[in-house]
């Protein structure tokens, strides 16, 4: 739904372009007739005829984003000829010129000799001006359009470009009864228009070669989902009074000991698995289904791969895979994304690699599993039984072995085991590294984020400038989970990016571990950082990303652990100088 919504006032906002502009004229050539009688039919027209254009495009994407590398390349020529048409109006005359000889004619017809004035000639008009509207938005939708085909050919797609017309529509409606004095003072600015559509064009022939070169897996991936989830963030929260399943806040991730519910005897009936067609992509497994999957018992893992809770949780979920797998048990990972480099699937593709995860991967960068499950936590458990059933969920991190024992009791129910021949014994998962559970006994520095969104303890002096490069002074003194900058920093709402060639970044802390989630500069060069404890190398307390002298380096978007105690636990103070500039800085975790 709120999709739809979106795409509804993406549609209403389309009056602000200037493409929009030949079109106006059809719609204000009968604005001095009934409106009920004349307007609303050629409004409708119009929206129908956009809407099934639209569609025939996108469904025709979406084949092309199945065909994986090939559709990639394919997908870059259309944004290309979507860019030339922008570029080059004469180019996009030629292209478009049959769909636009069918919608002049279809136009004579409808208006014929001048008296028609009836619903059902404007109804044709609005067909006709829809053909003609079709090639005109197309190219300034080409992305939209794209992004809607990675939904796949279904009603959703249809729905979300019939949402799209209908805002368009709203639109000019609003302008047909204000009256033709809106088109005559926007005909102004139509040399700016032109201008300005070439520019774009101009912009979008840069992206396509950026893309083609690779870098929409750095910067162009960022950038574009950025500003999608920052509005969407803000009309979740509009809708449901701010009580959407979509939580991201720092107080939702699950920590050892919070939100943890243990096994009931009977293992009641919580609900039923939802459909998993809602994933983007798959890894390690194609396409399944709920369907697909009764007569399984089935494990979703709820997870992403910068969480450190997520990351502690997984040797138990990949020994669990190993060990039941021959006795009927799928485990399944919805991999749904917190920051925004973690809804490109190249990135998390290389993860799941290297975190040795061999089960089947969910991409559920548009959070449909996450909703249909209400889910609100970063890791989740939900135990489904052979019948499709959720019988347990867990929250966070621990109580491990009342999760493996729920998992032996559902296999024995499937009959897939029985209670003699079930795999015995509880795992005892071997960690190391990041992986290594926390020290929850003597952990007093939470979760802490770099982006202005959900900062706190911020004390560098005047606080954080939002969105504007400003040139930072360290704290004089922190107290315990106080933080601050030092150098030329821009924040944003989930992270900030060095600005100078050198910066740095101090914290006072209390905890065994301490990690950063960080990213190298937008075009993928690595970072050099150095890391000092209380003003000298870690040696000894070093973390598996830093050498003994505090040295390392930030080559990709994940976190990074920096320290890792091995003696009595004590205040400290943390800091970070990175020496080559763009860095990329998005909360800070302990354990």
């Amino acid at each position: 739904m709120l999709l739809i919504v979106l795409a509804y006032l993406g549609g209403a906002l389309t009056i602000l372009s200037p493409c929009i502009l030949p079109v106006l004229p059809f719609v204000f050539a009968r604005a001095d007739q009934p409106f009920v009688r004349s307007g609303l039919p050629l409004l409708a027209g119009m929206s129908v005829t956009f809407a099934l254009v639209a569609t025939l495009a996108a469904v025709g994407g979406g084949w092309v984003a199945q065909a994986n590398q090939y559709g990639r390349w394919l997908a870059i020529v259309l944004l290309a000829v979507f860019g030339l048409t922008l570029l080059l109006p004469s180019f996009a005359e030629r292209l478009m010129r049959p769909l636009v000889n069918a919608g002049n004619r279809l136009s004579t017809f409808a208006q014929g000799d001048g008296q028609k004035s009836g619903a059902g000639s404007s109804f044709l008009l609005g067909i006709a001006t829809g053909l003609l509207w079709a090639p005109c938005a197309g190219p300034i939708l080409g992305l939209v359009l794209t992004g809607a085909a990675l939904r796949g050919a279904s009603i959703g797609t249809t729905l979300l470009l019939v949402a799209y017309a209908a805002g368009a529509a709203t639109s000019l409606a609003v302008a047909l009864l204000i009256g033709g004095r809106v088109f005559t003072a926007m005909k102004r600015s139509l040399g700016a228009g032109e201008w300005v559509r070439r520019g774009i064009g101009a912009a979008m022939l840069a992206g396509v070669a950026a893309i083609a070169l690779g870098f929409d897996t750095g910067v162009l991936a960022r950038v574009s989902t950025v500003a999608t989830s920052g509005i969407e963030q803000k009309l979740v929260d509009r809708l449901s009074g701010g009580g959407a399943a979509m939580q991201t806040k720092a107080k939702v991730k699950a920590t050892p000991g919070m939100m943890q519910v243990s096994a009931e005897p009977a293992l009641p009936v919580e609900g039923r698995l939802p459909p998993l067609t809602g994933a983007v992509e798959w890894l390690n497994s194609p396409p399944l289904t709920a369907d697909a999957l009764r007569g399984k018992v089935v494990l979703i893992d709820v997870w992403t791969y910068s969480c450190i809770n997520c990351l502690r949780t997984l040797p138990y979920v990949k020994a669990w895979a190993q060990k039941y797998r021959d006795q009927g048990l799928v485990v399944i990972g919805v991999h749904a994304p917190e920051f925004a480099f973690e809804r490109n699937v190249d990135n998390v593709r290389k993860a799941t690699h290297d975190l040795g995860i061999d089960y089947p991967v969910a991409i559920d960068n548009n959070f449909a599993i996450w909703r249909a499950l209400n889910n609100q936590y970063w890791p989740a458990h939900y135990f489904v039984d052979a019948q499709g059933q959720i019988r347990h969920h867990h929250f966070g991190e621990g109580e491990y072995a009342e999760s493996e024992k729920v998992i032996q009791q559902l296999l024995v129910e499937a009959g897939h085991a029985s209670a003699a021949n079930v795999a015995t014994g509880l795992t005892k998962a071997g960690a190391e590294g990041v992986q290594l559970a926390a020290d929850g006994a003597d952990m007093r520095s939470p979760e802490t984020y770099v982006g202005y969104q959900r900062a706190e303890n911020f004390a560098s002096p005047g606080g954080q400038t939002r969105d504007q490069v400003h040139d930072y002074a360290a704290p004089k003194r922190l107290s315990v989970n106080d933080w601050g900058f030092a150098g030329e920093w821009k924040v944003g709402g989930e992270r900030a990016t060095l600005a100078a060639t050198q910066g740095s970044i101090v914290y006072r802390f209390h905890a065994r571990d301490l990690h950063l989630v960080l990213g190298p500069t937008p075009d993928g060069k690595p970072v050099r950082f150095r890391v000092s404890i209380d003003g000298a190398a870690p040696g000894a307390a070093h973390g598996t990303d830093v050498a003994a002298d505090g040295s390392g380096t930030v080559t990709e978007e994940r976190l990074y652990q920096l320290v890792r105690q091995t003696g009595a636990i004590e205040d400290h103070t943390f800091s970070i100088e990175f020496l080559d500039a763009g860095v990329e800085a998005y909360a800070f975790t302990f354990g």
